[in-house]
């Protein structure tokens, strides 16, 4: 940890520290931190501004946290070193807000097109109101912000060579991150609902895109950014 750059170091501690806090106030106190803090649809009445933010620290069980943390931890050491602690802060940020935004927009299109004809929702359970389910609609965890992290690796290190487990050869940064933008697009384009935002993980993507474009357009004493 020593050896870490000190904002990629300090973005696990603290993802850790609201992993296990979390955990102790539902255990403790009986508080679920992830309904506090995740991001919920802003038509709901749980819908708090800051929860676009405190969201991307929260997380829904181990693995969740654990492999965005080692994404964290493998890219953004690196990014970090090349940004420099301030820019990368910056970076991370925007595409962890950014993902939530978009991730809001996708749940008003399907408000629009489908809830919002329907009082009520048959959860399998029971039926429940149209405002209680609509409170449900709630997304935690770092992912938008980490595949904007893999997005940057992808343009700023693109002919890195990468082993992909299960692919048994290396292939380049660039084909990787592409790959895994069309398998999150086609995952969200698909019909099954397997819980995973997967449109929110496209939005970092799309505002790192567009973040580092900008950054590459001001120039600094002649010298473009990275």
């Amino acid at each position: 940890m020593n050896n870490l750059p000190t904002v990629t170091k300090n973005l696990l501690i603290i993802n850790v520290l609201c992993f296990f806090g979390a955990f102790v106030a539902e255990e403790r106190f009986g508080l679920n931190l992830n309904d506090i803090l995740g991001l919920h649809f802003f038509m709901a009445s749980d819908f708090k501004l800051f929860q676009l933010v405190t969201y991307m620290f929260m997380h829904a069980d181990m693995y969740h946290i654990f492999f965005n943390m080692f994404a964290v931890w493998m890219f953004g050491r690196t990014l970090e070193m090349v940004m420099g602690p301030k820019r990368f802060l910056i970076y991370y940020m925007v595409c962890g807000i950014g993902a939530g935004l978009v991730q809001e927009v996708v749940q008003y299109a399907e408000y629009a097109m489908t809830l919002s004809h329907y009082s009520g929702v048959d959860t399998g359970i029971s039926v429940i109101p149209m405002a209680e389910y609509l409170n449900m609609m709630t997304t935690v965890g770092a992912s938008g912000a980490v595949y904007g992290i893999l997005l940057a690796f992808g343009m700023l290190f693109p002919n890195t060579q990468m082993f992909v487990f299960p692919i048994p050869f290396p292939i380049k940064a660039k084909f990787f991150v592409m790959g895994y933008a069309v398998i999150e697009l086609l995952s969200g384009l698909g019909t099954s609902n397997d819980g995973i935002a997967h449109f929110a993980h496209l939005g970092g993507m799309i505002f790192g895109f567009f973040l580092i474009l900008y950054w590459r357009k001001n120039k600094n004493n002649g010298q473009l950014y990275f």
